[in-house]
């Protein structure tokens, strides 16, 4: 979040294997010389695909290790004795570097998509914070993104005497200015997380993981976290250890922001995100100024249709409506590619303008507000029609939503209890727990205009269940729920199964 507004949302499912950085043992199933690439069974139930170009030029000597590996005649993941295969042609074929059946080592560069299955890499990268590790290359590569000269020939320097022979490193923007400890630090964790590679796939059977990146917590913390973070809220005292102690080991400048949540209200509801993923993520986006972006996805591209709703009485001629209007949507439009981790091509219908230099302007407004975003984008000069087509480069599937709640008690059939009911359900069920079961001690969590209508006035609901039970019932508000869902937790916060409602 950035001044209490929604930047990024990501979500992680627990069973969910492909994650981009994934290094999996593939079998090469076949072979297509018209795409120039090969297709890996790695476990999915498509086949991943992989380009002659994503090879990488050390292809044959990842094969040979792999090989020597698999039978034992190499045990460690150190490259010094190690001799290097002659490097692949820049240009070259496919079918004269790989050959069907055979194992290969790859790694996620892309998640599963829609229809499609992973794709490869032969390329193999280890990330860490401050330097991205490659076996089978002999390089330093800096980021294009550290301009100071004596800088570049520091770090230059110093990794040229740190790396490994055989390893290739490329360093991260994030590393400049550190120290040599720091950096090494770095070097050595990348190391151990090879050594282990090389030690599982050892014993590896195909389809097998081989190394698993780390959870998307940690990864997203690795790769953005920067003096400008001020809180990491959590709210479960695992996660919370375990993000606490990572950032022990990348900045522990930056230990002491990590938090644990222990709010009576969810974290969510106490940050006022419940709320946003309710209002961010539906067809309609709403601006600030009056207008609204209607956001349309097809299997092709994305498509957005800016509006100027009822802004355009506020200004006194076209062309200012048009610019404002467009302004506010080329920012909130910046945001929503993060939001959703929209890729692919976006076309974006803007309220159409006559000045050039405002055509221009919005151009350099749009690439202005994306530049802080992570993934690799383009924007072209927007069309004689007032079309701009951006392209962003996506490893995830896109993130989805569902915003509009289905109806909690039909399920969605159109047929329903009527909702002036509901407040009959929860005396019911609370007089049942309260008399038969005898609980003390409980709490309700429902939607916010329920609580509303038991909270309101000096001799609420709330106070006359007081009266008549002897017992505080403390209500929770909760705009997850849907306006005639409620739930019954006891004095622990274990949820009590009623019979209808939640």
């Amino acid at each position: 979040m950035q001044n209490k507004r929604l930047l990024e949302y990501h979500e992680e499912e627990l069973d969910s294997s492909f994650t981009v950085g994934d290094l999996y043992l593939g079998t090469v199933k076949k072979l297509s010389s018209g795409l120039n690439a090969a297709f890996v069974d790695v476990g999915h139930e498509k086949d991943g695909f992989l380009h002659y170009q994503d090879l990488g030029p050390n292809i044959n000597s990842l094969n040979k290790f792999v090989k020597d590996v698999i039978a034992k005649r190499v045990t460690t993941g150190r490259l010094n004795s190690t001799q290097l295969e002659p490097v692949i042609e820049k240009i070259g074929k496919i079918d004269k570097v790989l050959t069907k059946n055979a194992p290969i080592l790859v790694q996620v560069v892309k998640e599963p998509i829609s229809t499609k299955g992973p794709r490869l890499s032969c390329d193999i990268s280890i990330a860490g914070r401050y330097l991205v590790l490659v076996p089978f290359s002999d390089g330093v590569n800096l980021s294009k993104k550290i301009t100071d000269r004596a800088e570049r020939s520091r770090l230059l320097r110093l990794m040229s005497s740190l790396k490994p022979q055989n390893f290739g490193v490329i360093v991260r923007t994030v590393a400049q200015d550190k120290d040599v400890e720091e950096l090494d630090r770095d070097l050595q964790h990348s190391l151990a997380k090879w050594e282990q590679a090389v030690k599982t796939l050892a014993d590896a059977k195909p389809r097998d993981r081989v190394l698993g990146e780390m959870n998307r917590a940690s990864s997203i913390l690795r790769d953005m976290l920067n003096e400008t973070f001020e809180s990491i809220t959590v709210d479960t005292r695992e996660s919370f250890d375990e993000i606490r102690e990572y950032i022990h080991t990348i900045a522990p400048d930056k230990e002491k922001i990590v938090k644990l949540h222990n709010g009576k209200a969810k974290v969510f509801e106490a940050l006022g995100l419940e709320k946003q993923l309710k209002s961010l993520f539906g067809r309609s986006v709403s601006l600030p100024g009056g207008g609204y972006l209607i956001i349309e996805h097809t299997e092709a591209l994305h498509v957005i249709d800016v509006n100027s709703g009822n802004k355009s009485n506020s200004e006194e001629d076209q062309e200012a409506t048009a610019i404002s209007v467009n302004r506010e949507a080329a920012k909130e439009i910046a945001r929503q590619l993060r939001l959703r981790d929209m890729g692919g091509i976006i076309v974006v219908d803007f309220i159409d303008m006559k000045k050039a230099e405002n055509k221009k302007l919005l151009q350099d407004i749009m690439r202005d507000e994306m530049k802080t975003d992570r993934s690799k984008f383009t924007i072209l000069p927007l069309t004689k029609f007032g079309l701009m087509q951006i392209t962003r480069q996506r490893v995830r599937p896109e993130m989805n939503i569902v915003t509009r709640e289905v109806c909690p008690t039909c399920g969605g059939t159109g047929t329903i209890q009527a909702s002036v009911l509901v407040t009959d359900v929860i005396e019911n069920n609370l007089d049942y727990i309260l008399t038969k079961q005898n609980e003390r001690g409980i709490s309700i969590a429902m939607h916010p205009f329920l609580y509303a209508y038991y909270t309101k006035g000096l001799y609420s609901k709330q106070i006359q269940w007081y009266i008549k039970y002897k017992s505080w019932i403390k209500l929770v508000k909760d705009s997850s729920l849907g306006i005639v869902n409620f739930k019954f937790f006891n004095k622990s916060g274990e949820e009590i199964e009623t019979g209808s409602g939640a």
